[in-house]
């Protein structure tokens, strides 16, 4: 599928949680070939409590719910499933790459490691994804 640089070691999934239909995103940081999400971020206070994790549950200036996790959640691989409805895109340094296609569903392994040749370019992210990342970085 391709890829995105990750500059400073950090990186977000964000989508529209099809329950809520809220804008979302989970937070990860890397370390070698491996990531770890650290936090979730959301418009809506129902999508945390969707999770069911322990952490620490806080609102951002701007109105965002943020669970910290209190226990985050290392990975080698995780597999997604994407589409139009929920509109999954890989979020790193300010640009997006959109994981969905435009119409069905698509199943995808997210990893860490070197984009392969011919990987679709990215584009800035929506201001509404740019939002969510920003404000729970503090």
């Amino acid at each position: 599928m391709g890829g995105l640089p990750v500059p400073g070691g950090t990186f977000a999934l964000a989508y529209v949680h099809s329950m809520y239909g809220a804008a979302s995103a989970e937070l990860f940081t890397v370390e070698g070939r491996r990531f770890t999400m650290r936090a979730v971020v959301s418009t809506s206070g129902g999508v945390i409590d969707y999770y069911q994790l322990d952490g620490r549950r806080s609102r951002t200036p701007d109105g965002l719910w943020t669970l910290r996790l209190a226990t985050p959640v290392g990975y080698d691989a995780l597999d997604l499933i994407a589409s139009p409805v929920g509109r999954r895109t890989l979020m790193a340094g300010g640009r997006c790459l959109a994981l969905y296609p435009p119409s069905g569903s698509r199943e995808l392994r997210l990893t860490v490691g070197t984009a392969p040749p011919g990987t679709p370019p990215a584009v800035p992210c929506p201001q509404g994804y740019r939002d969510l990342t920003r404000s729970a970085a503090g």
